[in-house]
């Protein structure tokens, strides 16, 4: 088995439990999901929020020293009309438009999912390795191909069922050696920005609470924890739901089939009658027999799932997305932006997301079509490439090289692969990042982009999945 990541958990005992859910007994759940426990818990978090409020961003990662917490005045402003009649105030929320091609599916008892309006996608996932080969053939990748370009949208509503009690998540924070200015800690000028916590409610709704400091100006922020079973459906169903998808890893291997259990109540109607002879000779107290400790299981290997992705509240405000043992959130898939899936070793982080929002990938200049995106280019796509070799970066601590496959001449259906040296396999993650850039780039383009997706609550995730 290859070695662990870099960025596992700094006790290596707790990568063997780090696929166990917790579970609060039953009569805590109840008690903090009542009325008057989640007003208690509603207090507090504001407390804390309040109090951490200067040197952390608030468990939804939104809001700023200068304002009241998980509260931005744009979502007052756009969502919300407040008129003021007589002395009396009168709230109009929005009316919620008719939902078209609904399709509710149950995923165990971990997530329920509700696909909602999906215009422009196809009705399968398609296979998007073609576009690694385009380079080898063309000596330049395709970042202006049109098969990058958003045309449509997909929302699905994912209730993410949980069964511990809010505690904080175990986060983690990468900044490449890229920058100039390698330094974790953030200046004066970038103390206030709230970009780097634009997943912050995926986990907070899901009773993990992030604590990102203003200090911090990483490029990744990872979680390694609490495990939720639920984590990797989610990854699963949005891989699955993704227009495109670059696969650079080999399926899990099915579950071993399960012995035929005999019949319970043949067992339940037998009876141990000991004999006489077994009563007087034995001790009162037996001995116990001895035996050994069963070995531990050994961590199974994980991929990877990077998508261009963005997350909107249920109802308007993030606060109306967490539930009693609950999560509810909408996500959005881009046509566009195709999806990545790579090997990582054992300890690769659980969940992880780019700083940098669609609001900021936007602003980015793409390289020209005839020049190597590889290459110099006089100051051009500078920053572009600098934001691939970023991701690159930090892939590199996670990626299994061993167990990457590189995509064969005709789509991986039996065709002659390449030579798989380390050399061709970072060539084709690098290459599979640069495509998935450029179309997060090219997403502003999009009106339909721009009107349903907050460019404040997206860009680019990562789901650790079987």
């Amino acid at each position: 088995m290859s070695e662990a990541s870099a960025l596992g958990p700094v006790d290596p005992a707790s990568i063997h439990l780090s696929e166990e859910e917790k579970k609060a007994p039953w009569i805590v759940r109840k008690l903090v999901g009542s009325m008057t426990g989640r007003i208690v818990m509603s207090s507090y978090e504001s407390l804390r929020a309040a109090g951490t409020g200067v040197i952390c961003l608030s468990p939804w990662g939104d809001s700023s020293p200068l304002l009241l917490p998980c509260i931005r005045f744009r979502d007052l402003a756009v969502h919300v009309v407040i008129a003021a009649t007589g002395g009396t105030a009168v709230i109009a929320a929005p009316v919620m438009g008719p939902i078209s091609d609904t399709v509710v599916s149950t995923l165990g008892d971990t997530i329920l999912v509700e696909i909602g309006l999906h215009t422009g996608f196809e009705l399968t996932t398609k296979a998007a390795n073609d576009l690694l080969l385009d380079h080898a053939i063309k000596h330049t990748i395709p970042i202006h191909s049109k098969r990058l370009e958003t045309t449509g949208i997909k929302t699905l509503l994912i209730t993410l069922k949980y069964k511990h009690t809010i505690e904080d998540a175990c986060l983690g924070f990468f900044r490449s050696s890229v920058h100039k200015d390698s330094s974790l800690f953030a200046t004066v000028k970038d103390y206030l920005a709230i970009e780097k916590g634009w997943l912050s409610p995926y986990l907070f709704a899901s009773g993990r609470r992030p604590i990102i400091p203003r200090s911090m100006k990483p490029d990744v922020v990872f979680c390694h924890g609490p495990f939720l079973s639920g984590d990797y459906k989610v990854g699963e169903t949005l891989l699955a739901e993704s227009a495109s998808v670059i696969t650079l890893a080999n399926p899990p291997p099915p579950p071993p089939p399960q012995p035929v259990e005999e019949l319970k109540h043949h067992s339940s109607l037998s009876i141990n009658v000991p004999s006489l002879s077994n009563m007087f000779t034995r001790s009162r107290t037996p001995s116990p027999e001895p035996h050994l400790a069963p070995l531990p299981i050994p961590p199974t290997p994980r991929r990877l799932a990077l998508l261009v992705l963005g997350i909107k509240p249920h109802r308007t405000f993030w606060t109306t997305s967490a539930r009693p043992s609950e999560s509810v959130i909408n996500y959005q898939l881009l046509n566009g932006c195709p999806a990545i899936v790579v090997p990582v070793k054992v300890g690769a982080p659980l969940i992880a997301w780019d700083t940098l929002t669609l609001e900021e990938l936007w602003k980015v200049e793409l390289p020209p079509d005839d020049q190597d995106v590889n290459g110099g280019g006089n100051g051009v796509g500078d920053k572009f490439r600098g934001i691939v070799r970023v991701l690159y970066e930090y892939l590199d601590l996670c990626v299994d090289w061993d167990r990457v496959v590189l995509p064969s001449a005709d789509g991986g259906e039996g065709g002659e692969p390449e030579v798989e040296t380390l050399e061709a396999k970072n060539g084709a993650v690098r290459d599979a990042l640069t495509l998935l850039v450029a179309a997060a780039v090219r997403s502003g383009e999009s009106k339909e982009v721009k009107k349903e997706v907050d460019k404040e609550r997206g860009g680019i995730a990562m789901w650790r999945i079987p």
